[in-house]
């Protein structure tokens, strides 16, 4: 995988002056999933700090009937409140997932951060068991660094 040239390419559209926040996080979802053949859903979703919740933004793959999501719950509820990258390689052997597709075997989670904040996150599910790797997550976190601008 080519993590370099994907860079480049979600540093244009975040720099990309005429399209909207909202724009701009689809087509870096869309570069994402229809660059990476095992990137099956890449979603961003923003936290709500009063109501303790996630709701769902631009995303690329299946419609979800996950569109807001309890601190605390699931992968990405955890995440919300660990500020951690959570990479799951089997999400049957996870206690506290929420399914969104039968279909998906693993997952990855990364934290944005705008100004040491954590306010939201980019959430990926592969179909493929033990998909994610570290290299995933670093270019993930690095993608993340470059979306953080676009809330200063």
């Amino acid at each position: 995988m080519d993590y370099a040239a994907l860079k480049l390419k979600v540093n244009d559209i975040v720099n990309q002056g005429s399209w909207l926040c909202e724009e701009k996080l689809l087509r870096i979802c869309h570069l994402l999933h229809d660059t990476i053949d095992y990137y099956d859903w890449v979603g961003y979703y923003f936290a709500n700090h009063e109501r303790q919740e996630l709701v769902l933004g631009p995303y690329a793959g299946e419609a979800t009937d996950h569109t807001v999501i309890p601190f605390g719950k699931g992968i990405c509820g955890q995440v919300a409140v660990s500020n951690q990258t959570f990479l799951v390689e089997d999400v049957a052997a996870q206690d506290n997932y929420i399914s969104c597709n039968i279909h998906v075997k693993a997952e990855i989670v990364v934290p944005l951060f705008v100004d040491g904040r954590n306010i939201g996150q980019i959430d990926i599910d592969s179909n493929v068991k033990g998909a994610f790797t570290a290299d995933d997550q670093k270019f993930l976190e690095e993608i993340n660094a470059m979306v953080s601008v676009l809330f200063l």
